[in-house]
């Protein structure tokens, strides 16, 4: 067999004998690394070392594997301006991530007459949003619904990233300054705690 030392030096052609006496040698395990070579490549390695370092290298390549997400948006023709702003808030945010957003206009009765209402609609949406995406499937009638697909300018990679950073920006901030961030915390925990009673206000 051919032999590859622990630093992956070349140690050359040796029986099986010496091969595992020189593993012996160095407390190690002859592992097979090309079995279908001629002469077959062994190599000296601590094997459950080798193990443990695959398995972080597989599970930091599924942590930055990005999955393309379609997320949706459903919208009434005749939708109220501060509804509308709400859910143009959630597209920014979908497009931000990264992600897909499916934009449906939903039609009932005689709105189904009236589907420039739903087209206009759509492409006011799209342009309010034309820095974080661009139109990827043109508004289509689909029964009574129409559809628009919009996809993100920044991959689903970018955006994970950019998010991470930011996780980290704000981790290192709050460590640096702890009664700053325990400060902004309990400004937080007023602002949703007067939340509810604005709300109810309006009702």
């Amino acid at each position: 067999m051919r032999l590859v030392g622990p630093s992956g030096e070349q140690v050359g052609i040796v029986p099986l004998a010496k091969a595992l006496e020189l593993a012996q040698e160095y407390d190690l395990d002859l592992v097979e690394v090309a079995a279908n070579a001629r002469p077959p490549v062994c190599k000296l390695m601590d094997y459950g070392k080798f193990k443990y370092e695959s398995a972080m290298k597989a599970r930091e390549a599924r942590k930055n594997q990005a999955h393309t997400v379609i997320k949706e948006m459903k919208l009434r023709p005749k939708i109220d301006p501060h509804d509308y702003d709400t859910k143009k808030g959630h597209v920014v945010r979908f497009l931000k991530q990264g992600d897909k957003v499916k934009i449906t206009i939903m039609f009932r009765g005689r709105e189904q007459s009236r589907p420039e209402l739903g087209y206009r609609l759509l492409q006011r949406l799209a342009e309010d949003v034309q820095d974080l995406g661009f139109v990827e499937s043109n508004p289509k009638q689909d029964g009574r619904n129409m559809i628009m697909v919009l996809g993100p300018h920044k991959k689903k990679t970018e955006a994970m990233a950019e998010a991470r950073q930011a996780q980290e920006a704000r981790k290192a901030e709050a460590k640096a300054n702890p009664g700053k961030s325990q400060n902004a915390a309990d400004t937080e925990n007023a602002v949703e705690t007067e939340a509810p009673a604005e709300a109810s206000a309006e009702a």
